[in-house]
């Protein structure tokens, strides 16, 4: 394979393999990064150690007093010229992303494409981080609120995501004049570096103290100097509802902030009303795609009784027609899944699923042979299934369904509410009346409701993330830059005298 895209990138290797990312390491210790696509070896980033960490957030803390001060707007122009280097580099750090993570290249595209356009959204912020003129109840006085930066904000990414997620975050935290610690996943780690090799450049040219963005990298041990560490007011997780718990604990006994982005147990509603070519559209993407990966992938199809029959007959067909193969090759519509790992996970999922009493109508199991040597391949699968099993309940990170049917709506969103998890929902009808019941109150309960598209895959403009233990957390659009910024309430008197409160007096 033709892997000049990891020189462009800055990912130059030394005769022991290991990348020369933006530390160096004094343990002489590594993480290994093996693609999901062949089985290869692409490199090694070096581990933080506990020195190194601190020596990193000692120049953030410097850093941040100085990028505090900078005008928004010029931030603003900063995170511009970041989108611009990333439109140059599109091409390089889309290959990597699906080489290093597994998904398929139009989505590693894409995924360069959603930092790009985050930078877009958060350079238009800078010029809008409002607050408000508040009438006071004393004469010639005037209040306000207004908002300012918090200071180190860590950030914690997942494997499926390796850069989006992170620019959500740092894009608009940086614009409101924090300054940036990355966790990536350990099973990504290069994606971070060239994302910080291409900032590293950007921030050079504007005189930008190089500790406004930084990476760390290593395991969950590595993780915890953020988690635990007071100099971080707030810490934004990405992952799975176990990992979250850990984090909001960790962070809350120092009375920090955390911003948390969990699992998702995400369910498609087919009344008889639906576009059939809209539901198997939505359904075989949101099932299938980054190898239903995604933490909106969809999991479980709630299908009316009318349309049961139809709506499987379809599935079956679709799931017949999917080509399995090397995400780098744009025919392909489902790469591999990330590692073995997944792989054992995939495969005790569907043993405990058929334990419970699903009959799968489209069988899973592992890809071998020519093309498949990682063992990271599997087959999508389709599953009959009741949303009580405990396999169900839980969030399987594979691109497993389960299909299953309701009489009415009432019992259709009854069903789609009754999981732990928060995320995203959808609905397909045209039916009015069907659509506004689901995104009234008494309809979905995750933080994402569509009508007649699919679960997975969200705009930037709006504020992601879920509710239950998908953790309650937004990023991105909407008013989200508000958790990455500190609310302060001013009152200025104007007057010549100093009126108090329930009419207290002092006479001197």
């Amino acid at each position: 394979m033709d892997k000049s895209f990891l020189k462009k990138l800055g990912l130059k290797t030394n005769n022991h393999g290991t990348s020369t990312g933006l530390e160096t390491t004094t343990s002489g210790k590594y993480i290994t990064s093996y693609s999901p696509v062949d089985g290869e070896m692409i490199g090694k980033v070096s581990k933080t150690t506990r020195e190194e960490y601190d020596a990193m957030m000692d120049k953030a803390l410097v850093a941040f007093k100085e990028w505090r001060m900078v005008p928004a707007p010029q931030r603003g122009e900063v995170v511009r010229q970041y989108g611009e280097a990333l439109r140059k580099c599109k091409d390089p750090l889309g290959r990597l992303v699906s080489y290093e993570m597994g998904k398929s290249l139009q989505e590693g595209f894409g995924e360069v494409q959603e930092m790009i356009d985050i930078c877009d959204f958060a350079v238009g912020l800078s010029r809008q981080l409002y607050g408000l003129t508040i009438q006071s109840e004393r004469s010639r006085h005037r209040m306000m609120e207004q908002w300012h930066p918090l200071g180190v904000v860590g950030v914690i990414s997942a494997f499926n995501f390796p850069v989006a997620v992170w620019s959500w975050n740092a894009m608009l935290a940086l614009v409101c004049g924090d300054v940036i610690v990355w966790k990536a996943s350990e099973k990504a780690p290069l994606c971070s570096v060239a994302c910080q090799n291409i900032f590293r450049d950007v921030l050079k040219a504007n005189n930008v103290p190089e500790g406004v963005s930084n990476i760390i990298n290593g395991d969950y041990k590595v993780g915890e100097f953020m988690t635990k560490d007071t100099r971080v007011p707030l810490v934004s997780a990405t992952g799975s509802t176990r990992m979250g718990k850990i984090v909001a604990a960790t962070v809350a006994q120092r009375l920090g902030n955390s911003l948390l982005e969990l699992g998702g147990n995400n369910a498609i509603i087919v009344t008889p009303h639906a576009d059939l070519e809209l539901v198997l559209t939505g359904a075989v993407f949101g099932a299938v795609g980054t190898c239903g990966q995604r933490c909106t992938s969809t999991r479980r199809l709630i299908v009316h009784e009318d349309m049961y029959d139809v709506i499987k007959k379809n599935l079956v067909k679709a799931y017949g027609q999917l080509r399995i193969g090397d995400p780098l090759d744009e025919n392909n519509h489902v790469g591999p899944l990330i590692d073995k790992d997944a792989v054992a996970m995939y495969l005790d999922s569907i043993a405990k699923a058929k334990a419970e009493g699903a009959k799968f109508i489209v069988e899973g199991g592992v890809l071998e042979g020519a093309g498949y040597e990682s063992g990271c391949y599997v087959k999508p699968c389709i599953a009959e299934a009741e949303n009580h099993y405990e396999i169900v309940q839980h969030e399987t990170f594979a691109p497993i369904l389960y299909l299953m049917k309701y009489k009415t709506i009432e019992e259709a969103i009854e069903i789609q509410n009754a999981v732990p998890q928060g995320l995203s929902s959808a609905i397909m009808t045209n039916n009015m009346r069907e659509a506004e019941r689901f995104l009234s109150p008494e309809g979905s309960d995750c933080g994402i409701a569509n009508v007649n598209i699919g679960t997975s895959g969200a705009e930037i403009g709006g504020a992601f993330g879920g509710e239950k233990e998908t953790g309650g957390g937004r990023e991105s659009g909407s008013d989200a830059w508000k958790v990455y910024m500190r609310r302060q309430t001013n009152t200025i008197n104007y007057s010549t005298k100093l009126p108090l409160a329930q009419g207290i007096k002092f006479d001197f």
